[in-house]
């Protein structure tokens, strides 16, 4: 005797071998033996060979109409042998049942099971949903493959080419376009990335770096939420001041300016003006939510993605030719450069003049600060604040150091419509007069402001350094690294969320107010930690942005060779540039070693350079 039973969701035949109660010994046509159910048998069966009446049944419900099937069974829940003799016509064979089993099974979307051979035939409406539902992943099966066939043909389906950003940055793998794309990458034997750069899908490849970028720390996108306007406040005393800012010609967020003023017992007042936001940009404001989301400007070259929106910027940035907000540190320095006082005040300053690096510099440089020479504006402003920088610095215990002749770069990124963009890489030696300057006056308005805090028990954001590391905390201790005993960041608060609050702080203590943030404060630290994620994020970002146009160098020079200095090992940095990397099969030579390469080959992408020795 021979049974077809239902075993893990299929139909199987075997000979009976042994028999119990409610289990019973089988053997398969290949003699494979197993135990079974008898309550998972369907039919049992003799006179006819296990493959006969197997391949019978299949060739049977293969014929089976479906849809006349499910039209034969009406609603009530029925078994597939009732429904064969409806089908098949009355005193349907075992095989006629048994394909009238197969072909109920193999129907799902028609027949819902509902036990060992029993069935219901599917809601009318829901068949029409299933059969749709059917047809349409047909018409996307055939979709995918017309766009994988395109993509391994080398082009871009307009559909694809719509999406690209996010087929790249954020793909939703679960979408058509992916799953073509994703088929035909392993097609190809390649990176879903690489075979978007092989169809033209990456023509900009900057552009590309940038969309990764903005993908994960700006989803919504760069541009701003419709917020409140702001305005300056209209209520606040005119210095008596001329003040002015010194800054590179890319700066619109001028945050700090400078202002000197000769006084009756003979010594110097001397202004530091740092930028007001916080005077117009109310806590818990929209646009106060904005400097707390985004925490920092974003600089690369030739682009940069602002804290705060232009025209919030606009209404606080010390521009030439207007009275701005700002919190003002008034120095009183004796004719040797000693601090005799300083005193803080929130007013508006008159600026008179936006200085700019490139306009100043070819005068106001090594070779000719401190010396007599041709006039030029600002000449005995900035000769006097350059020496009160060199006494600051020699009270902080670091003008004895000796200087490294490191270099700094400005990228600048000519565009020209119809023309290729065009970088230029402009060194700048580091510590020069202008910088030194700059630097000098901006720790100390922030060592003293720190204190002041400190001093007065409110809580601020501190920046300090210990054992080689630096961090931000709230607690007012030491920066080693500067050779100040209190340091905090608060005089760039249009471009920095931890300048920002501490303006807040800062402002409360001179208005003798209640400050926005108490110590311990959950939000400070929530404050805190997120700007240390956001702003390494945002230098990784730069310096990679800055590695792809110092490749983009060498190809637009056809910097076929060139010459690197060695840091250690095989690393070397490339002469003109900022660019590190590492070359293999150099020797091990001393650091500082000139040796000069050749360019094999760059990948965008992955931003690596490749190159070999050419001669030491």
């Amino acid at each position: 005797m021979n049974v077809f039973y239902e075993e893990d969701g299929s139909f199987k035949v075997a000979s009976i071998n042994d028999e119990q109660a409610a289990s019973m010994q089988v053997e398969d046509a290949r003699g494979k033996r197993s135990k079974i159910k008898t309550a998972n048998v369907l039919l049992r069966f003799d006179r006819i060979s296990l493959d006969d009446f197997y391949k019978t049944a299949q060739s049977l419900a293969a014929e089976v109409d479906v849809n006349f099937l499910w039209e034969c069974c009406g609603q009530d829940e029925f078994g597939f042998a009732e429904i064969a003799a409806e089908y098949f016509g009355a005193n349907p064979s075992l095989t006629q049942q048994a394909a009238a089993a197969i072909a109920l099974h193999g129907a799902p979307m028609y027949f819902y099971r509902k036990g060992k051979g029993r069935y219901k035939a599917a809601p009318e409406e829901n068949l029409k949903a299933a059969i749709a539902g059917l047809e349409r992943k047909a018409r996307e099966a055939e979709q995918m493959a017309a766009w994988e066939a395109d993509l391994l043909a080398g082009i871009l389906p307009q559909a694809l080419q719509d999406k690209i950003a996010r087929l790249i940055h954020r793909p939703d793998k679960n979408s058509l376009e992916y799953k073509a794309l994703a088929q035909a990458a392993e097609s190809a034997q390649m990176s879903t990335l690489r075979l978007l750069e092989k169809v033209g899908a990456i023509p900009d490849v900057a552009q590309y770096h940038l969309d990764g970028f903005l993908a994960e720390h700006f989803p919504k996108g760069r541009g701003f939420p419709a917020t409140e306007s702001v305005f300056a406040p209209e209520d606040l005393p005119i210095a008596d001041v001329q003040a002015f800012s010194i800054d590179d010609a890319s700066t619109t967020e001028i945050d700090d300016a400078f202002s000197l003023k000769k006084l009756a017992n003979g010594n110097w007042q001397v202004g530091i003006h740092i930028a007001a936001p916080v005077l117009g940009i109310l806590p818990g404001s929209t646009l106060d939510q904005v400097v707390l989301d985004r925490l920092s400007t974003v600089y690369f070259p030739g682009d940069k993605i602002t804290m705060l929106p232009d025209d919030a910027v606009e209404v606080f940035t010390l521009q030439e030719g207007a009275a701005r907000p700002a919190v003002s540190m008034y120095l009183e320095v004796s004719l040797g450069y000693d601090i005799i006082s300083h005193r803080s005040l929130i007013e508006r300053v008159p600026v008179v003049a936006n200085l700019r690096h490139h306009d100043i510099e070819p005068y106001f440089n090594e070779e000719t600060v401190g010396k007599d020479g041709e006039d030029y504006p600002w000449k005995a402003e900035l000769t006097l604040l350059w020496n009160l920088a060199g006494a600051l610095e020699g009270r902080r215990g670091k003008a004895d150091q000796p200087q490294q002749q490191r270099l700094d770069y400005s990228f600048y990124i000519d565009r020209e419509e119809g023309k290729a963009e065009r970088v230029r890489i402009v060194p700048r030696k580091r510590g020069a007069p202008m910088d030194k300057l700059v630097a000098e006056l901006m720790i100390l308005v922030n060592s003293l402001w720190g204190a002041n805090l400190r001093d007065a028990q409110i809580a601020g954001i501190y920046r300090s350094q210990g054992g080689g590391r630096v961090k931000l905390s709230t607690q007012p201790t030491a920066h080693a690294g500067l050779g100040v005993d209190c340091y905090m960041w608060s005089s760039s608060p249009l471009r920095r969320a931890v300048d920002f609050i501490n303006q807040q702080q800062l402002v409360a203590m001179i208005r003798n107010e209640k400050p926005r943030y108490q110590k311990n404060d959950a939000e400070l630290f929530t404050a805190i930690s997120s700007f240390d994620a956001a702003y390494a994020a945002y230098a990784d970002f730069q310096d990679k942005m800055e590695r792809y146009w110092c490749i983009r160098y060498l190809e637009q020079e056809n910097m076929r060779e060139f010459t690197a200095q060695v840091i250690k090992e095989n690393l070397v940095r490339v002469d003109g540039m900022p660019l590190v990397l590492r070359v293999g099969g150099l020797p091990e030579l001393p650091a500082g070693m000139t040796v000069s390469l050749q360019l094999i080959k760059v990948d965008y992408l992955e931003l690596a350079v490749e190159a070999r020795i050419a001669t030491i």
